[in-house]
């Protein structure tokens, strides 16, 4: 349920999140839906997602991975990954299809 990057930039930003897994599920974070939004703002990316669940245990590893992976863009010189509550994550409407299946999710 991203909000589809619109720049360039914005576009090489998703692109290398595009790599972080939940440890815990092993589905990339952009195919199950955490990643609400892009944007950058001259050189500072904001990222905003949310977790499984408020008590997720790899919740500050996820976070800290998407700052890294947004820091390796050329051009990116900070990165805010803001972790947000609303709309809650439900992956039967944000997951990929092939996130779906390899939840065992077949509605």
């Amino acid at each position: 349920m991203i909000t589809m990057p619109n720049t360039s930039l914005e576009w090489e930003v998703y692109n290398n999140i595009r790599e972080v897994e939940d440890p815990e599920i092993g589905i990339t974070l952009v195919e199950l839906g955490l990643i609400y939004q892009i944007t950058v703002e001259e050189k500072k990316a904001i990222i905003v997602m949310t977790y499984t669940s408020m008590a997720c245990p790899a919740g500050p590893q996820m976070k800290q991975e998407i700052e890294d992976q947004a820091l390796r863009v050329d051009g990116i010189d900070e990165a805010i990954v803001e972790v947000v509550w609303n709309p809650k994550w439900d992956p039967r409407e944000m997951a990929s299809e092939e996130a779906k299946m390899q939840m065992g999710i077949y509605d």
